[in-house]
């Protein structure tokens, strides 16, 4: 099978969908991480950002997977 589409039909997805989907989740690692770090330089700033980016994901890709192992909570703050 073709390595682009194989992993995204795994997951009942077409590339385009996946490529969306995944990216969307990228960018919003990389912009709650960006927000840990100045929370950490900063700790008046974004003192929830992190946490919530975190618990946001979680929840969609449970909600998408449906898997029982992933429905667990976060239980940090960061």
């Amino acid at each position: 099978m073709n390595p682009f589409t194989e992993h995204p039909a795994s997951v009942g997805e077409s590339y385009p969908e996946h490529l969306r989907v995944a990216t969307g989740f990228g960018v919003r690692m990389i912009a709650g991480g960006v927000a840990a770090v100045l929370h950490g330089v900063f700790p008046f700033l974004f003192k929830t950002t992190g946490s919530r980016t975190i618990e946001a994901l979680h929840g969609k890709i449970v909600a998408k997977r449906g898997d029982a192992v992933q429905q667990r909570s976060v239980e940090f703050i960061i």
